[in-house]
């Protein structure tokens, strides 16, 4: 350890002011970086096939015809393929769970995922489920800690039987145990 006599620890508040300032600059930088990158990938995502707009499947496209060139392009930037979301509206229960629900579709799959944050100070029960057609339902037993720090729970992907509309989601977090109480239901659709 390197000590200089008479010599100050940093002051928190310069840290502080420091670090934030590092992450608006990374915040600005990066979207502009990305954006003088250019879109890359433009061959691969017609090999790939691009979804057909509908609710059927996507259509497979032969990337050496030019005229079956995509009507619409799935990638943003060429970072891969672009995720829709359908979510419902950020809730608050009056114990301290704060949610969002959501659908996600990527290419062909579909999968639910919710945002959430437990300020209860108690771990909690909680189940997402994703209610897709023809009655069809995944459901995912979420770890709610008492940690009050923002987390995520999603179900596993699963190749989607329609069009993003034909989903919803919902997840329930309760008491611990069998007979805990319903604290907050949020669900995708408005």
């Amino acid at each position: 350890m390197l000590c200089h006599s008479g010599s100050r620890p940093p002051d928190p508040r310069k840290l502080r002011l420091l670090a934030l300032v590092v992450v608006v600059a990374a915040a600005i930088a990066l979207p502009l970086t990305v954006a003088s990158a250019g879109q890359v990938g433009d061959a691969g995502q017609a090999a790939a096939g691009t979804p057909s707009g509908g609710d059927g499947p996507a259509e497979r496209v032969d990337a050496k015809d030019p005229s079956a060139a995509p009507s619409r392009s799935p990638l943003i930037l060429g970072l891969g393929l672009a995720t829709a979301a359908r979510c419902g509206p950020e809730l608050t229960s009056p114990e301290g769970i704060e949610a969002q629900t959501c659908v996600l579709t990527q290419g062909l799959d579909t999968w639910a995922r919710t945002y959430y944050r437990n300020a209860t100070g108690e771990s909690l029960d909680s189940v997402l489920s994703l209610l897709g057609p023809g009655g069809r339902t995944l459901q995912m037993r979420c770890v709610t800690g008492a940690d009050d720090e923002p987390a995520t729970c999603e179900t596993p992907r699963e190749h989607s039987r329609g069009g993003p509309g034909a989903y919803t989601a919902v997840t329930e977090f309760a008491g611990r145990g069998a007979g805990g109480a319903l604290l907050l239901r949020s669900g995708s659709n408005s």
